[in-house]
């Protein structure tokens, strides 16, 4: 059965969350792009309220696709004790599937070690073909795609729903854990029940007005 993702920014937005269902309490700053970061005591204060009652996860940022970088980032994050770390995978026109495979291969020391960390793959951009394989190799927990520009288009204007079915099926048979998530509103809950993936994650669709900054 598909479970909620609530993408929250405080105590008080995850107090709500949690008393409606959320069974993951996101942390993350819509106010900074697609994938912000909050501070990490923010983060650590957030995951001591939740103490529990749901799964935690949290952005690093909107960080290029450099090693060290995101490592450093990753490693600080964890100091807050969230249960699962996301990073975005920003697919940059230089990049090459080595240089995936290049951070990949640094955040494998990480996810063998029982790190839960989630690669976000953006519905706008283009990636390798074998990048799935990749993650997979790399000990990821998932994937969830999203979309990298909060316009109000999600990810149904980029994917035929035959092609969400397949990378959905892909992903069951990596054994990754799939979400979906990115502008999502009321409306699309119908559709992506059909796909079925592990989550779906909403921000803006679950704020007054769809407005993912309020």
């Amino acid at each position: 059965m598909t479970k909620l993702l609530i993408s929250v920014t405080s105590v008080e937005e995850a107090r709500v969350a949690l008393a409606n269902g959320a069974d993951i309490i996101d942390l993350k700053d819509p106010t900074h792009g697609a994938l912000g970061a909050l501070p990490i005591d923010r983060i650590a204060e957030v995951v001591r309220y939740v103490n529990g009652e749901s799964i935690t996860s949290a952005t690093i940022g909107d960080l290029p696709l450099q090693p060290d970088v995101i490592m450093q980032q990753v490693e600080r994050l964890l100091t807050s004790k969230v249960d699962i770390v996301k990073i975005g995978f920003f697919a940059e026109p230089h990049l090459r599937l080595a240089d995936y495979e290049h951070c990949l291969y640094e955040l494998k020391t990480l996810a063998v070690n029982g790190v839960k960390l989630i690669a976000v793959l953006f519905a706008e951009h283009s990636y390798p073909d074998d990048l799935l394989k990749l993650i997979k190799n790399a000990g990821f927990y998932g994937v969830m795609l999203d979309t990298a520009k909060k316009n109000g288009a999600t990810f149904f204007d980029y994917y035929s729903s035959d092609s969400i079915t397949v990378l959905a099926q892909t992903l069951q048979d990596y054994d990754l854990m799939f979400g979906l998530a990115g502008s999502l509103k009321l409306e699309h809950v119908v559709s992506i029940k059909k796909i079925n993936p592990n989550y779906v994650g909403f921000r803006g669709g679950i704020c007054a007005d769809n407005q993912r900054k309020s």
